[in-house]
């Protein structure tokens, strides 16, 4: 079976044939860099990573984008309130964002434009915009004009009198129409120098839909394969993006949209405005990276992912049971076999619109396995399979012994104190030395080839 995907813009699931024959062009939008990255954007990075590495592994050569926003009015609001500038402080967030995506497994991208390095493409379509009658100048700004572009609303499958019903023309920005949304916005007083660029429309800065235009054209071509991010951007930003470009261009921005679910808290959307939100920083300081990522990817990409601490833990705990099984059989390097039944299953669950939950049961029937047989080549496949989600890559007696409260050289001078007391048949002592170490969350493990221990779940 070939691969199949979900698009958001025909609503249904299609059979998926690159423009180019075996290289893949995708892009995917990226975060706003003024605070720390959130768990709404965990989920959303996450996803398409493993989108992206299913694709390699099914043999594509993927260029992969992933913008970065670095001007913006939150990021113009952040930088005044704390006294730097703005390049100050979008640097040091993109540092931090690149510290929380790295600790999950996060490649990173073939390319992560900032916008701030393609205002004179932005400019470009603006202009041409201008030129075909699709925007106007009002003031300082440039507005596009919806209504002057028929296939808008096509995306959200939404009309222009849905879309319009209940809204007022807003006069005082500007606008034609109240849908209308700003390409070029002019430079207000008292903002930062290093917001603003000199341009026919005058001193200005650009609005925030024709970056991804521009970012997405200059560097994948006017047309590419996938464009992705999450649900909450398909309306208005990903709209817009098709209204800019298309229009500016004359052909369909992207073949296939991607759209993964939102974040829920106790099965409210999570959002800063609601106050019901985590930062990746503060989910690690919790739980270890891998468990955030196996909770991300359990879950299908287009599902709601409910957060909380509990799901958490027991993320962690069926995360345990996959490494406990490469723990007990060292796995054996191998080269996927696709045919290979485990394998077949695997691969049949991804193609079909990177069904992840399918394929992470998957990997539970091949541990079950791989205790049963103690096959090295079964774990090695576990441990492959695994691979292309960016799981199972670890030690696995690293990972079940992290969050232990002593460190190794005490427990194990406290295994060989038990060993001893065994031998002198005292075995009131060596219970109580198993005891000690179970309070302070350590498990032993015996066994013919001697004893072992994991931090407890």
């Amino acid at each position: 079976m070939s691969l199949r995907i979900y698009n958001t813009l025909t609503r249904a699931l299609e059979e998926f044939s690159p423009l180019e024959p075996g290289h893949v062009r995708m892009y995917v939008c990226g975060m706003t860099v003024y605070d720390l990255c959130h768990m709404g954007h965990a989920r959303s990075v996450v996803a398409f990573d493993v989108v992206r590495r299913w694709l390699e592994a099914s043999g594509y050569r993927v260029t992969f984008v992933r913008n970065i926003t670095d001007i913006e009015d939150k990021i113009i609001r952040r930088a005044v309130e704390n006294g730097e500038t703005v390049r100050s402080l979008t640097d040091r967030m993109i540092g931090e964002m690149y510290r929380d995506f790295d600790a999950l497994g996060v490649a990173r991208p073939t390319h992560d434009p900032r916008a701030t390095e393609y205002v004179p493409q932005m400019l470009a379509i603006v202009q041409a915009l201008e030129g075909k009658g699709l925007a106007y100048r009002a003031g300082g700004d440039v507005n596009y004009a919806v209504r002057r572009f028929p296939g808008y609303g096509k995306l959200s499958g939404k009309t222009l009198d849905e879309l319009h019903a209940g809204e007022r023309v807003a006069v005082a920005e500007g606008k034609e129409d109240p849908l209308d949304f700003v390409l070029w916005k002019a430079a207000k007083a008292g903002e930062p120098a290093d917001a603003t660029w000199d341009s026919e429309y005058g001193r200005g800065r650009p609005g925030w839909h024709i970056e991804c235009s521009a970012m997405s054209c200059a560097l994948l071509g006017e047309t590419f394969d996938i464009h992705g991010g999450g649900a909450d951007l398909q309306f208005p930003h990903h709209e817009n993006e098709i209204a800019q470009s298309e229009g500016a261009n004359g052909v369909p921005l992207a073949s296939v949209w991607m759209h993964n679910g939102f974040v829920n808290i106790d099965n409210e959307k999570m959002s800063k405005s609601l106050g019901n939100f985590f930062t990746i920083r503060e989910v690690l300081a919790k739980f270890d990276p891998e468990t955030l990522r196996f909770f991300i990817v359990r879950a299908h990409y287009r599902s709601p992912l409910n957060y909380s601490d509990v799901h958490l833990e027991d993320a962690r705990g069926s995360l345990r049971r996959l490494y406990t099984a490469l723990d007990a059989v060292p796995p054996a390097p191998v080269a996927i076999d696709w045919s290979e039944p485990h394998a077949a299953r695997f691969k049949a669950a991804m193609d079909s619109d990177f069904g992840t939950p399918e394929a992470v049961a998957v990997l539970f029937e091949l541990a079950a396995e791989v205790n049963r047989t103690r096959s090295p080549e079964r774990a090695g496949l576990l441990q492959a399979l695994g691979g292309t989600l960016g799981l199972l890559q670890g030690d696995p007696r690293a990972f079940l012994r992290a969050g232990a409260a002593l460190d190794e050289a005490s427990i194990q001078r406290l295994i060989e104190a038990r060993a001893a007391a065994k031998k002198a048949r005292d075995f009131a002592e060596a219970d109580r030395i198993r005891k000690e170490l179970l309070e302070q969350g350590i498990v032993l493990k015996d066994s013919p080839a001697g004893t072992t221990w994991e931090a407890a779940q």
